[in-house]
């Protein structure tokens, strides 16, 4: 009875600490999402937000005869949502295998190895507009020093329209990404290779396992719940892209992503109970993907038990 009194004290004052931070996040966070919410409802106007009328669910999907309306047929919206999910796929995707080889180098011991992963965090400290108008410009069709080195190297002397061309702007939009968010990746994953003892390598080169069994047996299953937590961080990050998008592309509709989407309802057309409805089915989407991730990596954690 008394160690349960003495768990009871402590969950209290563990609840009594966290007390202000929750509120503040609620404040910070849970309020503007409640006003999303409400929003969505209504045929608010950004010039005049205080007058509206309570349409109900006509911002995300109305009938009216043969004619419909709302977010959810509205072809520019799926579109932003395929345009979202490529780039998710590809850009973290492409992260993970590049921070996965880029942790597995920094964590050999060689001269120079604080130097070269102060170097690899250069790229994530620059702010993402800085590096879309540096990127910008060496994607440039006629001056950027991408087309130059594809001529250097493979004789490709065509001026690639980069930011222009439909079937590339998302591609370079990729690359911006994938060089400045590779270091978190990376970053992430070094800190669970180093928690890795060595004895356990020592044990396997012994026993004859080849590098990369013991990457498979050992490295992986070690580091699953940091990758899990960095890929959770990486897509939720990515399904919200916007400032990359739109500062590289000018938020074309050949790159334009749900959170670029949500924007133009409100800032563009000013209406703000599209706009609204765009964001709560951006936000959907997002939790959505997260809960999937934390059930996941709770069934791998009872299975192991």
């Amino acid at each position: 009875m008394a160690h349960s009194g003495y768990q009871q004290r402590r969950r209290r004052i563990a609840w009594i600490l966290v007390a202000p931070a929750l509120l503040l996040l609620a404040l910070a966070a849970g309020w503007p999402l409640v006003r999303t919410f409400f929003f969505s409802f209504t045929n608010a106007m950004l010039d005049n937000p205080s007058e509206y009328q309570m349409v109900g669910l006509a911002n995300y999907y109305a009938a009216n005869g043969g004619d419909s309306r709302g977010v959810l047929v509205d072809p520019l919206w799926w579109q932003a949502v395929g345009n979202t999910l490529w780039f998710t796929v590809v850009s973290v995707g492409l992260e993970l295998l590049f921070g996965m080889l880029l942790a597995l180098l920094m964590n050999q011991k060689f001269r120079g190895q604080g130097l070269v992963r102060t170097a690899i965090l250069v790229p994530w400290a620059i702010p993402t507009i800085v590096s879309a108008k540096m990127w910008g410009w060496m994607f440039h069709d006629q001056y950027g020093v991408v087309n130059d080195l594809l001529a250097k190297i493979f004789g490709y002397q065509a001026h690639l329209a980069w930011i222009a061309e439909p079937s590339l702007s998302m591609w370079a939009v990729v690359i911006a990404d994938v060089w400045k968010t590779t270091p978190f990746m990376a970053l992430m994953l070094l800190a669970a290779l180093q928690l890795i003892p060595t004895d356990l390598y020592e044990a396997a080169r012994v026993d004859g396992a080849s590098a990369w069994q013991r990457f498979k047996r050992i490295t992986l299953p070690l580091i699953m719940p940091a990758m899990i937590v960095a890929l959770i961080f990486r897509i939720m990050d990515a399904m919200r892209i916007f400032d990359l998008i739109f500062v590289l592309t000018s938020n074309s509709e050949a790159t334009m992503s749900v959170s670029g989407y949500a924007r133009e309802q409100i800032i563009s057309y000013q209406d703000m109970g599209v706009g609204s409805a765009a964001s709560v089915l951006v936000f959907m989407m997002v939790a959505g993907i997260a809960a999937c991730f934390i059930r996941v990596s709770r069934l791998n954690e009872k299975e192991k038990r």
